[in-house]
Parts: structure tokens; C-alpha cells; sequence
């Protein structure tokens, strides 16, 4: 079976707290004292964000006169943050850029042609014959998508190594004169952030090296779980609730009301049937890799499945401290859960993320 070896996640240096970041979107939609600006601070205080780090320093952004200037900025971050997350990775696990045969690149954030992973190759050292598929469009769902297409990649390669990459810059998508409930919310979570996973096959040497936890403190992350299987589901007639209107100023957020309501009528039950074709219950699950893609989705989930306040904590300790990452969200929780909550040796794990389709990918984990 396919074995992460290393899982990073990096953000940009520019921090700011949720109220500086609640004023800045007021006075660029120019609110006024009222009902308006009410609204806005009211989603800012129930989004379950504290802090958020951004691509650029917060002045710059006024500076941003129209798509291209935007997805320019795009580039430039995304390029600088996705290094540091492979370079990251590859120390953690010992290996080399030239021992990467697959690349998985995605971001629902920005446009690059050459793609990102392209443009990396040099400067990390990939070899010319390098696999490379780039990704759009996946969404919040595209980080547990990438795990689970890495598995197929070392099923029928497993002397392989795979890299996932995930760039997401979603404040460069603020829509800064766009009033509606779909773009506030989203002006209250969405953060930026990059990760990055590497696998192996089962005949890949690291696999066996990485099969218990090693004694060194330092390398705890590279200590992964193997991915037993995965699922992708798409639920009929819902393809309006979540996703980008593309226009003139470049990608305006879709964002229904009724997502949690979703996510209890369909998504508990998907997962209680891919663990049940497991002979497994979500009380058998150890770590929840949940993608936190707001504090009303967290909770339909756990309610849905009856989880307990601790299975999702990491999640929502994400949530608090950097925002909704998108992709690149289960990254950092795996991260996380690799950091602080390793399950020991046997333990079932599900990373699970919600994207446009309405969609539901799930890869079921064992340490």
C-alpha cells in the first residue's frame, strides 16, 4: 500500500488578527455604520477564525486594480510558498527532488500556464521526465483528491514517489466591492497557505523505513500512515451551491446557504458507508483529517455522525489559527495530527474535504 512519508504545511509571514481583517473588508466595500457593516462583523465573529496569514502585507492589496494584477501576485506567492513546502517535505523524509516521478499540482486560487509545478522544476531540482498533472477546479476537495490519485499512481507503481502540492492564496480572490452574504463569509474565512504530501510505493525502500515511528523527535511527521482506499462521490443537482462565477474582476465566490443541510443529508451517510465496506463505524476512526471548511459544516459533520467534541478539535484549532486553506487545509491537519496526536500503530484515520460538484472525497488512512 501507498505510505506518506512527509507532509508539510507553510504559510506567508503577513498575520493579522480577525478584527484588523474585519475593518480593512468594511472600508473596502464601504460600509457605513449600520446594518450593512452589523452583518459584516457579526459573520466575522461567528466564522471561528482568529487569525489569518495573507500572500501580501494588508496595504498592498488596495493596490490590486483588476484580475491580472491579482493572479500576477498569484505567481510570485504561490511559486515562493510552494518551494518551501516541497523543500520542507523532502528533508523531513530524506529524499531527493530527482527521486519524484509523479507531481500532483492544485489551486482553485490563481491561473498559471506554465502551471506551477512547472515552473518549480528547476528550481527544485525535478528530472525533465518528471510526471505533471495540475489541478483546478477541485476546490476545498482537491487536498484529499491528491492523496487518494497518488494511491492510484503507486498501485501500479510501487517503486514510486509521488509529491502533492497544494497552493492556495484565496485572499487574492476577494471580491472588494461585491456586498453579498457568499462573498462576506468568505471574506471572514478563507485564508492562505501552501502543503505538501510525498508517497511511496510498497516497494519503494522508504516504505519500509517509515513503517514505525522513528526515535528521533524531529522526524515524528515522517512517520505516516499508509492509504488503504478511497472514495469520490458527486451528489446530483447541487452544483449550484459551491464554486466560482468567473468575471471581470476575476473569480467571485458561490457559496448556498443550504451546504450544511448537505452535508447532513448526504455526507454522514457516505461515510458511514465507505468505513462500513471497511467493517469499520466512525467510532473505530482515530484521527478525523476533516477539512474545516466552517464552524456550521464541522458541526453538521459531527453531529451527522455522532463524533464526540475531540474528533474535530483539530480541525476547528486549524480553523482558528490560519482560516480555511482550501486544498491545502488537510495537509496542515495531517501535520497537525502526525505533531501532536499520532495514533498509535494499527489505527484507522479518514481525511475527508468537501468541494464544488457538490462534491465528497474521503481516503481512509492506516498508521
Amino acid at each position: 500500500m501507498t505510505r506518506i512519508v512527509a507532509v508539510t504545511g507553510v504559510v506567508p509571514p503577513h498575520r493579522y488578527r480577525q478584527r484588523e481583517l474585519a475593518e480593512t473588508f468594511a472600508t473596502a466595500l464601504r460600509l457605513p455604520t449600520g446594518s450593512g457593516r452589523a452583518v459584516l462583523d457579526r459573520v466575522h465573529a461567528s466564522a471561528g477564525v482568529d487569525t489569518r496569514h495573507l500572500a501580501l502585507p494588508l496595504a498592498q492589496y488596495a493596490e490590486l486594480s483588476g484580475f491580472g494584477r491579482a493572479n500576477d501576485a498569484f505567481i510570485t506567492a504561490a511559486l515562493e510558498l510552494g518551494e518551501q513546502a516541497v523543500t520542507g517535505a523532502l528533508a523531513q523524509c530524506g529524499l531527493t527532488a530527482d527521486a519524484i516521478d509523479l507531481v500532483i499540482s492544485t489551486s482553485v486560487t490563481g491561473i498559471a500556464a506554465p502551471s506551477l509545478e512547472a515552473r518549480l522544476a528547476g528550481r527544485l531540482g525535478l528530472r525533465p521526465d518528471v510526471r505533471r498533472l495540475p489541478v483546478f477546479g477541485l476546490g476545498c476537495a482537491a487536498g484529499a483528491a491528491g492523496v487518494a490519485r497518488l494511491h492510484d499512481f503507486l498501485a501500479g507503481h510501487p517503486d514510486g514517489v509521488a509529491l502533492l502540492l497544494s497552493t492556495e492564496l484565496c485572499s487574492l480572490t476577494l471580491q472588494r466591492s461585491d456586498g453579498s452574504p457568499a462573498n462576506l463569509v468568505a471574506g471572514a474565512l478563507f485564508g492562505d497557505g501552501a502543503g505538501a504530501l510525498l508517497a511511496v510505493g510498497s516497494g519503494h525502500p522508504a516504505h519500509a523505513a517509515h513503517s514505525t515511528h522513528p526515535a528521533h523527535p524531529a522526524h515524528a511527521a515522517a512517520a505516516g500512515p499508509t492509504v488503504v482506499a478511497a472514495r469520490s462521490r458527486l451528489y446530483p443537482g447541487t452544483e449550484h451551491q459551491l464554486g466560482w462565477d468567473i468575471v471581470d474582476t476575476g473569480f467571485r465566490i458561490v457559496l448556498g446557504a443550504e451546504l450544511p443541510a448537505l452535508v447532513r443529508l448526504h455526507v454522514g451517510e457516505e461515510i458511514e458507508g465507505f468505513l462500513a465496506a471497511h467493517d469499520l463505524k466512525p467510532g473505530d476512526i482515530a484521527a478525523w483529517i476533516c477539512h474545516p471548511g466552517g464552524p456550521r459544516v464541522l458541526d453538521a459533520l459531527a453531529e451527522s455522525l455522532g463524533l464526540p467534541d475531540s474528533a474535530l478539535e483539530l480541525s476547528r484549532r486549524s480553523l482558528a489559527a490560519v482560516g480555511n486553506l482550501s486544498s491545502s487545509s488537510v495537509l496542515h491537519i495531517l501535520r497537525d495530527t502526525l505533531a501532536l496526536r499520532p495514533p498509535s500503530p494499527g489505527a484507522y484515520g479518514l481525511m475527508l474535504a468537501l468541494g464544488p460538484g457538490f462534491a465528497s472525497e474521503l481516503v481512509l488512512l492506516r498508521w
